[in-house]
């Protein structure tokens, strides 16, 4: 009896820990629709991204959602140069584009990768690592799925299925407008996918690299679309009584579904596009 019991012990706290990580995988999808909004460089809020550290942490600067809640949300991170943080791990996995400077996230024992603007970062749930930052200035975006966003000692490290990636901007491979069935062959857009699924719904992401001088538009299929600038600058728009927006790297717009934005650039200008669905660009 004992030994069923055991057992039977055995396969619960097995059907326990399965669950827990399948619990905390990324989700696939993002409930919380979009709306049309923009919020530009100058006008982020700002506040420690670990108030426990205060000004030893990184800033931190809202662009949606909520990072202390259990919630999506997108947020700005800006380092001070020589910054390097203790070995950590995070409860959520994040996604991160470098937007200036140079950043390294990676087991503490590793080489400094550093990565430039423009590179893209993965850091999974549980996994034990440090971040430096190199650059006179220095900041990232970062995209999360859930939350809310924690830093906790690597005595709680975990393995949640996921890897980490450290894509640097050189090893990034685009597609001309050519090859991509909802860009414009005559835009000359080109895209880089990070991450995600192009299954019906299902949340993903891309860089868009506008040339110098485009005039055009993105429109929102889905139901959820939100934007970041890494780097260049747009004038934006929604429609054509509405308010122009110059958008410097680190700004944001998001648009609900249906919604057309106009779209204009003096040089070339990289956007970061999570979507719920498809967009066109035209």
């Amino acid at each position: 009896m004992t030994s069923i019991k055991m057992k039977y012990n055995f396969l619960i706290a097995l059907a326990l820990t399965v669950s827990f990580f399948l619990n905390a995988q990324t989700p696939t999808t993002d409930n919380i629709k979009s709306v049309n909004e923009v919020v530009t460089a100058d006008n982020v809020e700002w506040s420690w991204l670990n108030p426990l550290r205060g000004d030893k942490s990184p800033a931190a600067g809202k662009l949606w959602g909520d990072r202390t809640k259990n919630e999506p949300a997108g947020f700005l991170v800006k380092f001070k140069k020589g910054f390097s943080s203790p070995p950590h791990i995070h409860n959520i996995t994040y996604r991160g584009v470098v937007i200036k400077g140079l950043l390294h996230n990676d087991d503490e024992n590793a080489e400094k990768q550093w990565l430039p603007a423009g590179s893209y970062w993965q850091q999974p749930a549980g996994e034990a690592h440090i971040t430096a930052a190199d650059g006179e200035e220095n900041m990232a975006f970062l995209d999360i799925q859930e939350g809310p966003y924690l830093v906790k000692p690597t005595s709680e490290a975990f393995d949640n299925g996921e890897r980490p990636v450290n894509v640097d901007k050189t090893n990034l491979v685009w597609l001309n407008a050519n090859d991509i069935q909802w860009v414009s062959e005559k835009s000359n857009v080109k895209t880089a996918f990070l991450w995600g699924s192009h299954e019906k719904n299902q949340l993903r992401a891309t860089l868009l690299k506008l040339p110098a001088g485009f005039n055009g538009s993105i429109k929102n299929l889905s139901p959820n679309f939100r934007a970041v600038v890494i780097s260049g600058e747009v004038t934006h728009q929604f429609i054509k009584k509405d308010t122009k927006n110059e958008l410097q790297p680190g700004s944001y717009f998001g648009a609900q579904n249906g919604t057309t934005s106009k779209i204009s650039t003096k040089k070339e200008t990289v956007i970061y596009i999570r979507s719920n669905g498809k967009f066109e660009v035209k």
